[in-house]
């Protein structure tokens, strides 16, 4: 069975929680006997601007064989500007603005598209559903598309035009239950066959002892955050609840937030800003921190969240996100807040209960256990590929 991943962006040093999700299943995928796996990809690395970087023609990585090409369209300049225009009222706006608000976004390449169609793959598996590369991409694929939405609640979900891409697909494969949910809500798509798969971790090695003195933490006790430190992830909330919590709380906790910075929160003696790091400090970092914080209002997965459990650490998400809410949820493993007060409370409890600690980390290894790890989650994918991909397209 031939299977073409298509996203807009392709790499192991592609930070982005969907197409690291769809790398890290293509090459499983591609593991399995009788599997014939590519992808088809852009020649970018920044999602902000969808800039040429890499090459473009074919490369093998880690099993795959991935074909980039170039685009004629990056992010218009004007983007954000033209952006709120439309997004004012998503569900009413002209087609003709639709169109234009899904090429101003990019990655805009006619080679792509094209690339699609002539594949001779039996399945297309797009990710995410925002980008042009799926809007053009699953018409051209003919029948033979899958999508992975990692969709999340938000104001570009409304545009009518998602609803004929939907339309359009053969599956449709989910990370969460609440995911899944949205997406019916929105789009009717109770029809179509579909998967609630989520996604499995890759832990690597990484003492506390070696993230302590590579991050400068010595002793002190600290929570920690791993991801884009950007305002639309929650980080410059998460920034101002901390710097109050302090004020009221006063001793050496720090905040430590990993990952490329697009913005930092307001300066504090107390926070932490290495910026990206490697894989060895982030898994050091989180079997050496007391409570890890996730402040995002917008996720289809988190997958940083699971593995923060494996690493042994409980959790505090954002009450306001469904898919990690729904993950403590489900398995106990961890409290919300939804303002500043839950977030002090959340916080004061957590960090002066040992025991509540360690029951909140069992429950999250137990879910996890059930959930998330590779054989069985792939063995549930591949399965529901093979019965997708036997039933004829409408």
């Amino acid at each position: 069975m031939k299977v073409a991943f298509v996203t807009p962006r392709y790499g192991p040093d592609i930070a982005g929680g969907a197409e690291s999700a769809i790398r890290m299943l293509a090459e499983r995928l591609a593991t399995r006997p009788g599997y014939d796996v590519d992808v088809l990809t852009t020649c970018a690395r920044d999602s902000r601007t969808w800039a040429d970087e890499y090459a473009p023609g074919a490369v093998a990585l880690n099993g795959v064989e991935v074909h980039r090409f170039p685009a004629e369209r990056g992010r218009h300049p004007d983007f954000d500007r033209r952006s709120g225009k439309v997004m004012a009222n998503p569900h009413r706006a002209p087609i003709a603005a639709q169109r234009q608000w899904i090429d101003d976004q990019g990655p805009v390449s006619s080679e792509l598209i094209a690339a699609i169609g002539d594949s001779d793959a039996d399945l297309c598996v797009f990710s995410p559903y925002l980008f042009h590369p799926t809007v053009y991409g699953v018409a051209a694929a003919k029948g033979r598309a899958v999508l992975h939405p990692a969709a999340h609640d938000e104001a570009p979900l409304r545009l009518p035009l998602y609803a004929q891409v939907m339309r359009q697909l053969r599956g449709l494969v989910f990370y969460t239950h609440v995911e899944r949910r949205l997406t019916e809500h929105q789009f009717h798509t109770a029809a179509t066959p579909q998967l609630v798969l989520g996604l499995g971790i890759e832990e690597a090695a990484g003492t506390a002892d070696v993230a302590r003195r590579e991050l400068g933490l010595g002793d002190a006790p600290f929570i920690t955050y791993v991801g884009r430190v950007d305002p639309s992830k929650g980080t410059t909330t998460l920034g101002e609840f901390f710097a109050v919590y302090k004020q009221r709380h006063p001793g050496p906790l720090k905040l430590v937030l990993m990952g490329q910075v697009v913005e930092p929160p307001p300066e504090h003696p107390d926070i932490v800003l290495p910026g990206m790091v490697s894989e060895e400090v982030k898994w050091g970092a989180l079997r050496a921190c007391d409570l890890y914080v996730h402040p995002s209002g917008y996720e289809s997965f988190s997958l940083v969240l699971i593995e923060a459990w494996v690493a042994g650490v409980p959790v505090l998400v954002n009450g306001r996100c469904g898919a990690t809410r729904e993950h403590c949820e489900r398995s106990g493993g961890g409290l919300w807040f939804e303002d500043f007060p839950h977030f002090e409370a959340a916080l004061e409890r957590m960090l002066s209960d040992a025991a509540l600690r360690e029951r909140f980390v069992g429950r999250g290894q137990a879910y996890v256990d059930a959930n998330f790890r590779w054989p069985v989650l792939m063995d549930r994918y591949a399965s529901f590929l093979e019965r997708v991909a036997s039933v004829p397209s409408r």
